[in-house]
């Protein structure tokens, strides 16, 4: 007999649902609705998957710097998905282009600097 994975309740917050417009909108407006829904499908299953598999990401390096492994992310290049697993449920922080200054943008978000 088979036994079931665990799922986990995925919750993106505010700022993620916030990250995802900001992601989609740019490439809507300058490039096409195509590769942003693209985009946006791409990111919505990487999230979608982490309800199967939430400790497979790695801890972001900059966190881990600082001495911080609460966090883990996972990504569609160049966005990159910090999360957090808690009890039972996988809480999306930040979807964000990798290639910006991430130090800055986790101690804004994460760590309230």
């Amino acid at each position: 007999m088979r036994s079931r994975a665990r799922r986990f309740a995925v919750v993106l917050t505010e700022g993620a649902e916030h990250d995802l417009e900001s992601i989609y909108d740019p490439i809507a407006e300058f490039d096409c609705v195509a590769n942003a829904d693209y985009v946006l499908d791409q990111l919505t299953g990487v999230v979608e998957n982490l309800s199967r598999f939430p400790e497979r990401g790695s801890y972001p390096k900059e966190l881990v710097a600082l001495g911080i492994k609460e966090y883990r992310q996972t990504s569609f290049k160049p966005f990159r998905v910090i999360y957090r697993v808690l009890d039972a449920q996988v809480v999306i922080y930040l979807i964000v282009d990798g290639r910006r200054n991430m130090q800055s943008i986790l101690a804004r978000r994460l760590l309230g600097a």
